[in-house]
């Protein structure tokens, strides 16, 4: 199979036109030295059937579903996935072909749209939530530059070292082209929260925002009503950031403890993990703000008939506005993970979602006992958490290791992304374990 279609009897009559004899003879103005460095040392393709055999070849490399216990989190959860899920999500009703700019064409979409963002606003708390986003960690960062567009005079925005490494590194990738504005971390303390004693020295002069993680990176539940009422008396923004939004069927709202933007990732809700993406990005804020808010904003109206229908409200990309009035210029509608979220919350409930979150919880303090039965582990952190925790082990990344070559994923090392606790495992436990997991789990790290 040709990957590339012109002949050389097509390059011939395209050079004859041009009046050239080669290739070589039609880059010519190119300095030699460019043309030499520009040369790619490429194998020669490949048909079809043997690039198919190649890929499966590699595939078969990684180790997936039954054939490896996961344990890890860390902002990608394993969850159950009920069926009808997608089964919804496979309906034209709902993934209408057209993008949502001419609502009588895509009806479908929009109501989704519509669904998606009621849920989302009811899940975080707070009056507006939109569509649009690429993931929690593009969430996290374009909450931050909304709350720079509504403080234009702040020079800095602090962000909890405890936040997700991954949320912080993308963080500080937007801000790298954004002059006036400077990311500053704040440390976590003993117990795993923010260290407030280090963000009250920080508050002055006032930042844009104020960035936690909830719960954190560590799984641990930060105290939002307190934090509220520090960044309020500041006169900056509260931002918080949910990697593992399941925790938000058992933890009260961010908004209802004082958050100004909630921002989430919504793998948990009906998307499988799929190697890091496509996930979801979930955002909502306080109506005063909406005019800052980045991404899709879809409404409910009436046509002329009196007949309900859904149309595109708020679109903030330079694409439908000027371009210097953009918030933002995210280019996706993430529609087909949004409608699996919205089938999933829709199925599960209020109550269903907190049944769910609570064996999640039961789950994951199960596991920190009986590893602390077989093996003497501890955990690192005092604060209350949800459904993963950091646990301190002897040479525990060896462990690690040892037990991936035993088919168990024992959570995540945690010298990875902080050096200090080079001797932790992040270990997150789910309603998809059951206790013999669990009690592999502990048999793998203690091989």
């Amino acid at each position: 199979m040709r990957y590339i279609p012109h002949t050389e009897a097509d390059v011939a009559a395209m050079l004859g036109v041009l009046g050239r004899g080669s290739i070589d003879e039609l880059i010519a103005h190119v300095p030699e030295e460019l043309r030499s460095r520009a040369t790619l040392e490429v194998p020669d393709g490949l048909g079809e059937a043997d690039v198919a055999a190649r890929l499966t070849e590699l595939a078969a490399k990684n180790r997936v579903g039954s054939s490896l216990l996961c344990f890890a989190g860390a902002g990608a959860y394993p969850h159950f996935i009920p069926s009808v899920v997608d089964h919804v999500i496979l309906r034209s009703e709902f993934a209408t072909a057209y993008t949502p700019y001419q609502p009588e064409v895509s009806q479908g979409t929009l109501q989704a749209t519509f669904e998606f963002q009621t849920l989302v606003a009811s899940l975080l708390g707070l009056e507006v939530a939109n569509a649009s986003l690429y993931d929690g960690s593009t969430a996290t960062a374009e909450a931050v530059l909304m709350s720079k567009r509504l403080a234009p005079k702040a020079a800095r925005v602090l962000v909890a070292r405890s936040l997700p490494p991954q949320y912080r590194e993308v963080v500080r990738t937007y801000l790298e082209g954004l002059a006036g504005l400077e990311c500053e971390e704040i440390p976590f303390g003993a117990d795993g929260r923010i260290d407030r004693a280090a963000l009250e020295r920080r508050l002055s002069p006032a930042p844009a925002a104020v960035v936690v993680g909830y719960p954190n990176v560590f799984g641990v539940v930060e105290d939002l009503g307190a934090l509220a009422e520090t960044a309020r008396g500041a006169g900056s923004l509260l931002v918080t950031a949910t990697a593992e939004a399941m925790a938000l069927g058992l933890l009260r709202p961010p908004g209802a403890l004082g958050a100004d933007i909630a921002v989430g990732e919504g793998q948990s809700f009906g998307i499988p993990l799929s190697f890091g993406g496509p996930y979801l990005g979930l955002f909502a804020t306080r109506e005063r703000l909406v005019r800052g808010m980045p991404g899709r904003l879809v409404g409910e109206t009436v046509d002329e008939h009196g007949r309900r229908g859904y149309v595109l409200t708020l679109a903030t990309r330079e694409q439908h506005i000027r371009r210097e009035r953009a918030t933002s210029n995210i280019c996706t509608n993430q529609g087909l993970c949004a409608l699996a979220a919205t089938v999933f919350l829709a199925l599960a409930g209020r109550g269903g979602l907190r049944e769910i979150a609570d064996r999640n919880a039961r789950k994951a303090r199960y596991a920190l006992g009986r590893l602390r039965e077989r093996l003497g582990a501890e955990a690192v952190f005092s604060a209350p958490f949800f459904n993963e925790f950091a646990v301190r082990l002897p040479d525990a990344r060896r462990r690690h290791e040892r037990a991936v070559e035993r088919g168990v994923l024992a959570g995540v090392p945690l010298g990875d992304w902080f050096a200090e606790l080079e001797d932790a495992l992040l270990v997150c436990a789910t309603e998809v374990h059951s206790a013999a997991d669990v009690d592999r789990l502990a048999e793998a790290l203690a091989a």
